[in-house]
């Protein structure tokens, strides 16, 4: 009986499976089709269809073999199951079928149907199981003949004929007199392109094999690179096709009995690789030493209509084999670009050729001949090869299997599994209006996510093992001393010559952007923003009339009414700098000072440029013996001062903000994404008790909003830079994290930051209550529902995080380049990026700080140079320096970095690519970058980069003293001085906190002396009676050391130096 592949069929009756009943075939689809085979036969008889007046197909017994025929897809097609041993001969006004009594009963619900859609007669003839079916074969041949005196008949000619009703059939149809034609071209053409129900069931067949990469194969090969296990390709092969059919193992929810695989999955390594279809995995293990290259194809069908994927990994390549892998990347990015509607076939492989041509004219003969073929029913349907000989022109609906690889390439390497190697690339893409839509793109094809490097490590594990073997005799010491020496010495050097060609590429980019005028990209230091004319009231008449001349505050129009010569005189709240009252008695005074242009903390607006010969007032005292009325005016007018100035302030933020676009709502179609109980940073403002939230991610921006209406953040897709997602592990919080291209408001704060996060346990927690036994169930209990609390949380996380990589992973997202960034925290250093110190992590693209407030979020590719500073023997901690490549910018500090993280920070900057220097000294930045944008020629001329070489420095130091004038290090006290002359003028309110933190740290460092310190100092003065100045120098080396020895001593006071000599007594 026909087999059930159509969801579109439902049977009626599952325990009768045999039954008639138990299968439906959809009238309003057999309708549909019916009319458009017809239709295209008509309109294309003679181009496609072999000017065929007749069309005889014949279907061949069921089989177990996975194959595609044109004769199955028709069926499936049309009727919505294949129903083998069937023959059905389409005439102008009848069709007919020969068939068995159990399919003649389900094709007779269709002639109601075909007499409605195109006024066809169906026509069905019943034979026995035993009989071939000649007798009724003949009535058929009577009807051909009435069509018209030499009929021509078109038959699929390349399907052999199979089983005794087919043979029989293919007998008398060669042995009449009609005329035979291949309609092969027919099929392939009205096959092509697809309506909207057979789009979605590609799309269902894609996003299941594409999940079954990503979630599957991806973490397998992964685990077993990692554990060095033994796997053969054939294992691989079985385990990915159990979870192709039981799509559940991926969570995937498409029913099993609706889903098949296109082929068996195919697993390639070890140097022996077949880039055809018909590839298959053989018993081998996978092979994944050093630049060793492992290609996965899978593909997978929905409703009998197939979907591809093939991906290949490269372990640790070299640099052939990243080269190829890039330009293949490109040529394959290409030529789904070039699959536009009106388009020629031919187009696009010629698009991926140039491609190769231009980028690797080297590996252009290792080229597969064609860019794949449709797909559809059939994996591989005629007609739409794309190759370079295909002038058939691209129309929306056709699916493509693009498919392009580089065959036998030859690597750099004397291991024979790796001295030959293949990669490929597929994806099944749908061709629409506009661009293509790669249905297949949750699998990421990008380098990062498939070249692995494993060398380091290796590394690390061979180093113990050597000192391990040392522990014999003398001899086998020294020489495994040496061996492992030799080994560190090569790393550094490597490391060293790496560093030696980044700073080649550096001095030449930056030679080209300096050219061009690339530093002045932005200075993040904009100007103020002239303030307006501050109007209290527009003209006399509206200042409120008082019988009393005393103080007064209005509220609505934001001013001040000052009694001055028997008059009110108003004054606008903006022009009061500051209100004090003080009390003499009974007699209380009020003054009350005001912003004067010129005057220090107050710089020159437009106003006082606008009225530059008037006199300003500075200072107004009000003599009262009403205290109770003064000290009323002076709150009254700190509050409205404090208002006002927080609404300017927050006008000012918004004025300069970018405009967003609006947020698209999920519709029905499309549920929103959800997180729930969420707390953000930077939180809102307002003196209500702070409310958890939800996090929503919409069509095209995600949305936060508490319960409060006026609590809602919008944050959109195309605004996002960088999103982070940082599980809690020896954090007290899991997080989310969103850097953006521009600020927006969260409340009244404007910000580039946006953290959602979520406390996994008490940050504080309870002490007391009497000891507890680490044995105690109760602790036991606790900590075990803190771990489950924990888990849960992170893998809530985790989901929402898939969910929104698998949205950001369709086309429409394509340009954003999105994806959550996760932290590495075996990369991770302590520093003290801002004021406090703080754990700092690489990710891939950036370097951050997520925890502590502000945060900190470095992009890599933002990065001209690192420089580590106070770097040297007997240094305990040094300071990292990154230089921007926007030279107007800033470069930021990162301070008391330990030392014993140092080779780890050189490591990853030598293999993200970063060019690092050394110095045994900070530098002033700021007038090396002046000089350099000043005169960037003579930068370049000079060496570039090259004046930060230590090696080079230290070789030509005696006839230094000239050539770096403009490069001239300072130490630590004079910038830190600098810099808080500079803060000086910015608050204030900052500089009475810093002075009130030093004096505290001053008084930390008087009290750190121990008891015991105290009880010796005081019995050897008891002793030495008279030696008082020895114990008062010992005292002061004492506190100079508890200070800190990367603080230096103020050189201006000698008292304050200690004597680095013994004195001469």
């Amino acid at each position: 009986m026909a087999e059930h592949r159509n969801g579109n069929a439902k049977p009626s009756d599952k325990n009768a499976a045999g039954a008639p009943s138990a299968y439906m075939i959809n009238l309003d689809n057999f309708q549909k089709r019916l009319k458009v085979f017809y239709s295209h036969w008509k309109e294309h008889k003679s181009e496609f269809w072999g000017a065929s007046d007749v069309l005889a197909i014949a279907s061949p017994p069921a089989s177990d073999d996975l194959r595609y025929l044109k004769s199955s897809a028709l069926n499936i097609w049309l009727l919505g199951y294949e129903f083998p041993e069937t023959i059905m001969v389409f005439m102008e006004k009848q069709i007919h079928f020969l068939c068995t009594q159990k399919k003649a009963s389900l094709l007779g619900t269709l002639k109601k149907s075909a007499k409605e859609a195109v006024n066809l007669e169906i026509v069905i003839h019943v034979k026995a199981k035993s009989d071939d079916g000649s007798a009724l074969m003949g009535e058929i041949f009577q009807d051909i003949q009435s069509q018209s005196d030499s009929p021509i008949v078109g038959y699929i000619a390349r399907e052999a004929p199979e089983g005794r009703l087919l043979e029989t059939w293919a007998e008398k149809l060669k042995s009449s007199t009609f005329q035979l034609s291949d309609i092969t071209n027919g099929f392939s053409e009205l096959f092509s392109v697809k309506d909207g129900t057979e789009l979605t069931n590609v799309k269902k067949a894609a996003y299941l094999t594409s999940s079954v990469m990503k979630h599957l194969v991806v973490p397998k090969l992964e685990k077993i690179i990692d554990e060095e296990k033994k796997v053969s390709h054939s294992s691989l092969m079985d385990d990915t096709e159990k979870a192709i059919l039981d799509p559940a193992k991926v969570k995937v929810k498409l029913k099993a009995e609706n889903v098949d695989i296109c082929y068996p999955p195919i697993f390639q390594s070890g140097g022996e690789f077949d880039l055809k279809p018909s590839a298959s995995s053989n018993d081998e293990d996978l092979y994944y030493d050093s630049t060793s290259v492992i290609i996965c194809a899978i593909g997978s069908r929905y409703n009998s209509y197939c979907s591809n994927i093939a991906r290949t990994f490269l372990i640790d390549a070299n640099a052939t084999q990243s080269k190829a892998y890039e330009v293949l990347l490109k040529a394959h990015e290409a030529a789904i670009g070039a699959l536009k509607a009106g388009n020629k076939v031919s187009a696009v492989y010629q698009a991926a050729v140039l491609v190769v041509e231009r980028d690797a004219p080297e590996f252009a003969s290792h080229l597969t001949k064609s860019a794949g073929t449709g797909i559809g029913l059939e994996f591989r349907e005629s007609g739409l090869n794309l190759n370079a000989r295909n002038d058939r022109v691209l129309k929306p609906g056709m699916v493509f299997n693009v498919s392009l690889g580089f065959q036998n390439l030859q690597s750099e390497t004397n291991n024979p599994k790796t001295k030959m190697f293949s990669l490929l690339l597929a994806d099944t893409v749908i061709v629409n209006e506009k661009a293509a839509e790669v249905v297949t793109s949750i699998s990421s094809k990008l380098v990062k996510d498939v070249a692995y490097s494993f060398n380091e490590e290796e590394e690390e594990e061979e180093r113990p093992k050597v000192k391990a073997e040392s522990n014999g005799t003398e001899a086998l010491l020294s020489k495994a001393t040496l061996r492992s020496d030799n080994q560190e010495m090569s790393k550094e050097e490597l490391r060293r010559q790496h560093q030696a060609e980044l700073a080649r590429q550096k001095n030449e980019e930056t030679a080209r952007r300096l050219a061009g005028g690339g530093s002045a990209a932005g200075d993040g230091r904009g100007s103020a923003k002239a303030s307006s004319d501050l109007i209290a009231y527009k003209n006399v008449n509206d200042i409120p009339q008082s019988r009393e001349l005393m103080i007064q505050i209005d509220q609505k129009n934001e001013a001040v009414l000052l009694p001055i010569h028997g008059s009110m005189v108003p004054f606008h709240i903006a022009t009061i700098k500051s209100v004090s009252s003080q009390q003499d008695g009974k007699t209380c005074y009020i003054r009350i000072f005001f912003n004067v242009p010129g005057t220090p903390f107050n710089p020159p607006d437009a106003n006082s440029l606008k009225f530059q010969g008037s006199i300003y007032l500075k200072e107004v005292s009000f003599r009262s013996k009403d205290s109770r009325h003064i000290s009323e005016v002076v709150q009254l007018i700190k509050t409205l001062r404090r208002q006002v100035a927080s609404r300017e302030s927050e006008r000012a933020e918004r004025a300069t903000l970018v405009t967003q676009e609006k947020l698209q709502l999920a519709g029905s179609k499309f549920k929103p994404i959800r997180l729930t109980d969420l707390w953000i940073r930077p939180v809102f403002g307002g003196r209500g008790r702070k409310l958890p939230g939800t996090l929503e991610g919409h069509a095209n921006g995600f949305r936060y909003s508490t319960s409060r209406p006026n609590e809602r953040v919008d944050i959109m897709y195309g605004n996002i830079k960088h999103a982070f997602f940082q599980p809690a592990e020896k954090e007290m919080i899991t997080l989310l994290h969103f850097h953006l291209h521009n600020h927006i408001m969260v409340g009244n704060k404007k910000t580039k930051d946006v953290q959602f996060y979520v406390e996994v346990m008490d940050v504080v927690q309870t002490l007391g209550g009497g000891k507890r036994s680490a044995n105690d169930p109760d602790e036991i209990e606790e900590e075990q529902r803190e771990r489950d609390r924990k888990n849960k949380i992170n893998l809530g996380f985790n989901n929402f995080v898939n969910r929104v990589n698998d949205l950001w992973g369709q086309p429409q997202f394509k340009g954003l380049d999105l994806e959550f960034d996760q932290p590495l925290r075996e990369l991770g250093f302590h520093g003290v990026p801002h004021k406090a110190s703080a754990f700092i992590v690489p990710t891939s693209s950036c370097l951050v700080e997520l925890i502590e407030t502000p945060f900190l979020v470095i992009t890599l590719s933002e990065i001209e140079i690192v420089n580590l500073e106070r770097v040297g023997l007997g240094q305990k901690n040094f300071d990292m320096t990154i230089v921007f490549k926007d030279f107007k910018r800033d470069v930021l500090r990162i301070d008391s970095i330990p030392s014993s993280s140092l080779d780890g920070i050189k490591e990853w900057l030598d293999t993200t690519d970063l060019k690092y220097y050394e110095s045994r000294l900070n530098l002033n930045w700021r007038p090396i970058l002046k000089t350099i944008t000043d005169d960037p020629e003579k930068f370049i001329e000079d060496g570039g980069w090259e004046f930060l070489n230590m090696e080079a420095s230290d070789s030509d130091s005696e006839n230094s003293e000239e050539s770096d004038q403009g490069y001239e290090p300072s130490d630590v006290q004079s910038e830190s001085v600098s810099e808080e002359e500079d803060d000086e003028s910015e608050s204030l309110v900052e500089s009475d906190e810093d002075e009130d933190e030093d004096s505290e740290d001053d008084s930390e460092e008087e009290k750190g002396k121990t008891w015991e310190e105290l009880e010796r100092e005081a019995s050897n003065a008891d002793r030495e009676k008279g030696d008082e100045s020895e114990s008062e120098e010992d005292r002061k080396r004492r506190k100079i050391k508890a200070f800190g020895k990367s603080r230096v001593p103020d050189r201006r006071d000698v008292r304050s130096v200690p004597s680095k000599r013994p004195k001469l007594r």
